[in-house]
C-alpha cells in the first residue's frame, strides 16, 4: 500500500510537504536544488547503474568533504561530530563554530546560505 494511501486510511496528515512530494522544508529543497545543479542538469549517464553510482559518490562528497557556509564552513559529518545532538540551527540563533584549536565557540551572526560547486557530478 502506498504511503499516502495508508495515511489517508488512518486519517493522518503527513508531516512532510504536500501530498506526494519530497519537499518538507527549505533545507530539503535546497539539497535537491544543489543535487540537480551539480549532478543532474546537462548530464547524460550511460546506464541507471552509472547514474546511481555517481549519485552515491556525490552524496558521500556532500556529507564528508563539501564545505557548507551555514555550518561554519565545515562538511555536515564534521559539524555533526562537533555538535551535540540536541542542537538545532535556526537563523539568528546562537550557533557553535569550530575554533582553530578544535573546540567550539558560540556565534550569533546570521548568515545567508550559499553554495559552492565541487564534487564529481559538476555539470561541465
Amino acid at each position: 500500500m502506498a504511503y499516502t494511501e495508508r495515511l489517508d486510511e488512518l486519517a493522518i496528515a503527513p508531516s512532510v510537504g504536500s501530498k506526494g512530494d519530497a519537499y518538507d522544508n527549505a533545507m530539503a529543497e535546497a539539497f535537491v536544488a544543489i543535487y540537480k545543479s551539480e549532478c543532474v542538469r546537462n548530464r547524460l549517464y550511460p546506464s541507471f547503474e552509472h547514474a546511481e553510482h555517481e549519485a552515491l559518490e556525490w552524496i558521500a562528497f556532500y556529507n564528508t568533504e563539501r564545505l557548507h557556509e551555514r555550518l561554519n564552513y565545515l562538511p555536515p559529518a564534521e559539524y555533526e561530530a562537533l555538535t551535540p545532538p540536541a542542537t538545532v540551527i535556526s537563523p539568528g540563533a546562537p550557533r557553535r563554530q569550530a575554533t582553530p584549536s578544535g573546540g567550539l565557540q558560540m556565534s550569533s551572526e546570521e548568515e545567508t546560505p550559499t553554495t559552492t560547486s565541487a564534487g564529481t557530478c559538476q555539470a561541465g
